[in-house]
């Protein structure tokens, strides 16, 4: 059963899941909806932008640094499992002393963080010091969330985060294409420049423009025994449990995705980082048109039945996908099958993140932000290598993992929500 919320809340809206608010929850902060869309939008994009800006790059930087495929890949996986992890601490923190304080010490560090991976001589470091930018990335990835669950719930917050994934997709979209024309004049170290600079410039955007939304009197205890509770408390809800994890699953095989898709796309059909770059910004398109249409169709139709259509959608992309590679059937086969998993995510992120935040009330929102970031990521983190692996030499390996996970993310959504409306 979800947990009850001490605060006041608005009548059930039609979720799919009970218990989600649509009354916007107390708070001492408005801001008009459109500047806050900009601000968190903002602020969200630098963990997709660390990642996005040098995946062309990615072939480069392994024969620069005398690395191989899946070293290379190492350091996306590190980063995931810093932004996963890094969002454990920051979240029950905000929940603690405010969402602000904490958000700007974390852009601070990630400036730092990302100077150093751009200064990395050997891919041992940089490897190291991309597990340490992603642990400082985490404060935009998981306090934007919880702002949002400050400020809003149910049909309202599902709407938001909606939006938000026009930013999250436009920035994968845009981000490689920028990143293939730097590299025509700078090295990968540049890319990291660049990233550096975009941090240092959010984190003067957050001093000047951030509110604190989160007031003093609903903040929580900051001991650890406390820390450990809120998040114990949060795990243990059947359904923020169950939306976690197909979240997860769903994250693996998108991740899969990206890490595998810069080395497969260009060492295997013979694309250019240029070319890859425009395909890889084609599949992001269809994250964003499924995002802004789950968007719309939420309040109108179940957020629960959205969800099952994404997870159907990413399931059969998955076997389509399986199915060209082993039929060796070319690159547009490929790529259709790529779109269509993209598109899924457009329904399933929004989908599983709206329900599990509404599942827990606002003083929480830090803790619940960081657990759902925590699987999402260290899921995408830890099986975003696999497919490096077994060698980029044919799109088979990456074509099983994606359609392994596409599936499993149905199986979890549809067998551990069963039952839960």
């Amino acid at each position: 059963m979800p947990v009850a919320s001490p605060l006041p809340a608005g009548p059930a809206v039609a979720t799919g899941i009970a218990g989600a608010d649509e009354a916007e929850p107390p708070g001492t902060v408005r801001l008009g909806r459109t500047r806050l869309f900009i601000l968190l939008g903002a602020l969200t994009s630098i963990g997709p932008l660390a990642i996005d800006l040098y995946l062309p790059a990615l072939p480069r930087l392994a024969a620069d640094l005398d690395a191989s495929a899946s070293a290379a890949q190492l350091s996306l996986t590190t980063f995931m499992v810093g932004l996963g992890t890094g969002q454990v601490i920051v979240g029950p923190l905000s929940d603690a002393f405010g969402r602000k304080r904490p958000l700007l010490i974390g852009f601070a560090a990630f400036c730092v963080a990302s100077a150093l991976c751009a200064l990395s001589p050997s891919i041992e470091l940089l490897v190291a010091f991309r597990l340490l930018q992603g642990l400082t990335a985490a404060t935009g990835v998981a306090l934007t969330k919880a702002v949002v669950r400050d400020l809003h719930g149910g049909i309202e917050a599902a709407r938001f985060f909606s939006m938000l994934m026009l930013v999250t997709g436009l920035v994968p979209l845009l981000a490689p294409l920028l990143g293939a024309q730097l590299l025509r004049v700078v090295g990968w170290q540049g890319l990291f420049g660049v990233i550096t600079a975009a941090g240092g410039l959010l984190w003067l955007i957050a001093l000047l423009v951030l509110p604190e939304t989160h007031p003093p009197r609903l903040r929580t205890g900051a001991g650890p025994g406390a820390v450990l509770r809120s998040l114990a408390t949060v795990i243990r809800n059947r359904t923020f449990a169950a939306l976690a994890l197909t979240a997860a699953f769903a994250s693996g095989a998108m991740f899969c995705y990206i890490s595998g898709a810069s080395f497969v796309l260009q060492e295997v059909y013979g694309l250019s980082p240029q070319g890859f770059s425009l395909l890889f910004g084609v599949n992001s398109a269809g994250m964003i048109i499924t995002g802004q249409l789950a968007g719309r169709l939420a309040g109108r139709v179940p957020m629960r039945r959205l969800l099952t259509v994404g997870l159907a959608l990413a399931g059969v992309a998955g076997v389509l996908l399986l199915v060209a590679a082993l039929a060796g059937l070319g690159l547009p086969w490929v790529m259709s099958a790529l779109f269509l998993v993209s598109s899924g995510q457009g329904l399933i992120y929004p989908m599983t993140l709206t329900l599990a935040m509404s599942s827990q009330p606002t003083f929480r929102a830090g803790s619940a932000s960081a657990l759902f970031g925590l699987v999402q990521w260290v899921a995408g983190g830890l099986t975003g290598p696999i497919s490096g692996a077994f060698g980029t030499h044919t799109a088979v390996p990456l074509a099983v993992t994606v359609a392994l996970l596409s599936l499993a993310a149905c199986l979890s959504g549809n067998v551990l929500l069963r039952g839960v409306r």
